[in-house]
């Protein structure tokens, strides 16, 4: 048995499901006004400098809203061990920076150091929620073809829709212990080396992801406008007929088309050299 259907045809199944999108749309405006709202309760307080650009392009976007972003960091923990990591919440920071790290300071930050110490390097992390699962889907998409391969989606229990931006290039490596060094000066430079080459390698894949994204964003924004517009011309009985008018226009005018060509033809095959004429303004 057919859905009954309203004045218009529209199914009362098509009206509920509408109805359903709009309080959507709007539960979700305000989760964004509200996370948007907030302070930023990050150590530092602000958006780092490299993911400014991409954190905004996302707040901009209506589907869209970041909760919480790293742009990537090298960082030295001082703390217990707990069973194989230091617990950054129970620890001290001796050292964080968001870009690359010279000897001297992690040298210098280590004779702080009265636990076990850890060397780290965190890369770029991001979150954003979602209005829609396909709007996590194209992120998600940028994300993985950016070299974030341990991106992934949620859903959780009140339908909030959250795309984890993440990465497996990271480092992480005991230097000290109970305060003592355990390792070489040499050493530590070597390890620097890699996590300031990892660090470079992390910015290269945020400018990537950034391009990839503006790029997934416009073309969703064009085939967008290009859905709404077939659908005002289905649903607009003017459209519809303006459309089989500009069809027959331009039949007609194929066939005139191909009737000059034929004409032509015969032109070029004929013996006469033809005229070569030149048309002036009538005032010259």
């Amino acid at each position: 048995m057919a859905a009954p259907r309203g004045r218009r045809g529209c199914t009362w199944k098509d009206r509920s499901q509408a109805s359903y999108l709009m309080d959507r749309s709007a539960e979700f405006g305000r989760w964004k006004a509200q996370s948007l709202g907030r302070a930023d309760l990050s150590r530092k307080g602000d958006v780092d400098e490299d993911v400014a650009d991409l954190v905004r392009l996302l707040n901009e976007r209506q589907p869209f809203f970041t909760t919480s972003s790293c742009a990537g960091r090298i960082l030295l923990l001082d703390g217990n061990i707990n069973g194989i990591e230091v617990q950054k919440k129970n620890c001290c920071w001796l050292l964080v920076t968001h870009r690359p790290c010279i000897k001297d300071d992690m040298i210098a930050a280590l004779k702080k150091a009265k636990g076990d110490a850890i060397l780290k390097f965190e890369p770029f992390v991001l979150h954003v929620q979602c209005q829609q699962l396909q709007d996590a889907q194209i992120l998600h998409s940028v994300a993985i073809d950016s070299g974030f391969r341990n991106s992934g989606i949620t859903v959780g229990k009140r339908g909030k829709i959250m795309l984890a931006v993440r990465s497996t290039h990271g480092l992480e490596v005991p230097l000290s212990h109970e305060g003592k060094l355990m390792v070489t000066e040499e050493y530590i430079d070597f390890l620097l080396k890699i996590a300031n080459q990892k660090m470079e390698e992390n910015k290269k894949r945020i400018e990537r992801f950034y391009n990839c994204l503006q790029h997934a964003l416009e073309r969703e924004t064009i085939t967008n406008s290009h859905s709404k517009e077939k659908i005002n011309e289905k649903n607009n009985p003017y459209s519809r007929k303006k459309k089989r008018n500009r069809e027959k226009a331009r039949g007609k005018c194929t066939t005139e088309e191909n009737d000059k060509e034929e004409n032509d033809k015969e032109l070029e095959n004929d013996d006469y050299p033809g005229l070569n004429v030149t048309v002036f303004p009538e005032d010259y």
